[in-house]
């Protein structure tokens, strides 16, 4: 019984001690259940959100916004380990969400050569001189972003470079993406003679003499393609992160990305890049970005197929977005497609690179498993057709939320703004676009049917059509700020006076086009675009009120899940 008695004295004091800590580490959790791991404050926050846009502070908790509001009401939300982060009186918004983009196309091109600053015929051969010292003999030069404009007009040449690349292939893109310039050098790998006939939604420029000048158009440019060394897995993987860390300094947390598609590409890029680089990273959990990935529509019942395997939501950072195709190529190659022919060659009306009867029974199909279609038009001529396609869909597979788009929509007939609107169909234009434009689209299409045509984004929210913006990079720049510019002065460079400045939209409304209606177009609203209870905290750190001095704004940080992943004041990135 002494025992007994011993063995009660000792341990039920050490039952109640761990009885009682157990409780006390229970009253912890149950106390950080349902509170703040940390609580923004000290600053000025545009949620975006129209029904309360203008808050003092945000409580977050697992990456998510718990709590908005006055601080007073966020406070309530203080738990035993939440932690206060000071914004230094910084302006915030939601993370900008990038509509269209090319993100391992753009990185990759980082570290090539760029002739987006060549403004001289001896400017674009000087640079490709000096470009070739660094290559030896058989080694590509690669390189892109060139725009025939900024020097009168006159596409570049082959017997340009030809003297100081005799022994180096060459293969520069024009900044649209939609032809390029190849070398003598290159033309002879690719086994191009003078004979050789154009292709099917394409052309090979032709001198008057009826040689070849080395300027591929549109799918012509797939006769490239198949030559010019595939990047390796680490190089891609290289580009992605080099490209989303030049993204989160411009306060980009979400990219629609379409991927290494291009008129002429293999369809086959973009699938291996979803494997070996995004879900290859996100399984790694190093996805620096939210993305959301669009396909080759041809390749809709292989998307349809990963989606029964995997679900369209792989994570919280990747998403398989949609299907993607070409309807026309660019104004500035002059392969947009226009309902009249084009002023300065009244023989062209542009490149009709999509034959809508050959893919309707894909579209159909694709439409019929739920997938989302996103079609680039760029000419008048193109954006009727593909509408009056999308009006089919609608007829044949009933009506439901499908959130068709249009990519770039930068021509449009009036007729297209109310089909726009009645069809609910999503534009998803690139303001900077515009910029580059004006300088020629006058010429081009004459003026008064470029004013009456071109970029109608008012217009288009007059008739309550969802604008969602982005840049299409690396054509333009990967930052949203410029293109809210764009979008409200619409002044081209060299010009203080706007192009169709009727067409000037107001500050919010381009905000909005970076934020939530491009989270809408992407069918992410729910998670993204506005700092509303329950989404993400992804927000930017702004220098100044955007409405007020939006010509002097910059990011100062970024934060994406609540976590800062870009700091402009060191520099650095969390990835």
């Amino acid at each position: 019984m002494a025992i007994y008695g011993l063995l009660i004295v000792l341990v039920v004091p050490l039952c109640l001690t761990v009885i009682y800590h157990f409780l006390l580490l229970r009253r912890s959790s149950f106390s950080q259940e349902g509170m703040a791991d940390v609580i923004f404050k000290n600053a000025t926050f545009y949620t975006g959100d129209p029904r309360r846009p203008w808050v003092d502070a945000i409580a977050v908790q697992k990456g998510r916004i718990l709590e908005l509001g006055a601080l007073d009401v966020v406070e309530k939300k203080i738990g035993p380990h939440t932690c206060y982060e000071d914004l230094n009186g910084g302006f915030i918004v939601p993370g900008f969400v990038e509509s269209h983009a090319h993100v391992i196309s753009g990185g990759l091109q980082m570290l090539q050569v760029n002739f987006q600053d060549v403004s001289t015929q001896n400017e674009f051969i000087e640079k490709v001189k000096i470009a070739a010292r660094e290559k030896q003999s058989g080694q590509w030069l690669l390189g892109g972003g060139w725009n025939n404009e900024r020097w009168g007009g006159e596409l570049p040449r082959a017997s340009w470079i030809d003297v100081y690349t005799q022994d180096i292939p060459v293969w520069i893109y024009r900044m649209d993406g939609h032809m390029g310039l190849a070398n003598s050098k290159a033309l002879q790998i690719l086994g191009i003679i003078g004979n050789i006939s154009d292709p099917e939604g394409g052309k090979l420029v032709r001198s008057k003499d009826g040689g070849l000048t080395g300027i591929l158009i549109d799918s012509a440019m797939k006769l490239v393609a198949d030559y010019i060394p595939e990047p390796t897995i680490k190089e891609r993987r290289d580009a992605l992160v080099r490209a989303s860390k030049l993204a989160l300094s411009n306060g980009i947390t979400t990219v629609v990305d379409f991927g290494r598609f291009f008129p002429g590409s293999p369809t086959t890029d973009v699938w291996d890049d979803f494997h070996n680089v995004y879900k290859w990273m996100d399984k790694k959990g190093s996805l620096p970005l939210r993305f959301s990935i669009f396909f080759p529509l041809e390749t809709w019942s292989d998307v349809y197929t990963q989606i029964r395997l995997t679900g369209q939501r792989l994570s919280q950072n990747l998403k398989i977005g949609g299907l993607k195709a070409f309807a026309d190529g660019s104004l500035g190659s002059g392969t947009a497609f226009f309902n009249e022919p084009y002023a300065d060659d009244p023989s062209n009306y542009g490149l009709e690179i999509l034959n809508t009867e050959s893919v309707m029974n894909d579209v159909l199909q694709a439409d019929k498993m739920g997938l989302q279609i996103a079609i680039h038009a760029i000419g008048d001529g193109a954006n009727d057709r593909i509408l009056a396609l999308y009006q089919s869909i609608n007829k044949s597979n009933g009506q439901r939320d499908r959130r068709l788009r249009i990519e770039h929509a930068q021509h449009l007939s009036q007729n297209a703004l109310d089909i726009f609107s009645s069809e609910q169909i999503i534009a998803s234009m690139q303001p900077e676009h515009l910029l580059d434009d004006a300088n020629f689209a006058s010429k081009k299409l004459g003026e008064e049917r470029a004013s009456r045509i071109s970029y109608l984004f008012k217009s288009l929210l007059m008739k309550n059509v969802t604008l969602a913006f982005g840049s299409d990079w690396p054509v333009a720049h990967l930052n949203p700020l410029k293109g809210i510019i764009a979008a409200t002065e619409r002044r081209p460079p060299g010009s203080s006076l706007p192009w169709i400045p009727s067409e000037c939209i107001e500050v919010h409304d381009a905000l909005r086009g970076y934020t939530l209606a491009a989270a809408y177009a992407a069918f992410l609203e729910n998670e993204i675009g506005s700092l509303t209870q329950g989404k993400f905290a992804d927000f930017a750190v702004l220098s100044e009120d955007i409405f007020h001095a939006h010509a002097e704004v910059s990011v100062l940080a970024t934060y994406k899940g609540g976590i800062k992943v870009f700091s402009k004041e060191t520099t650095d990135f969390v990835l």
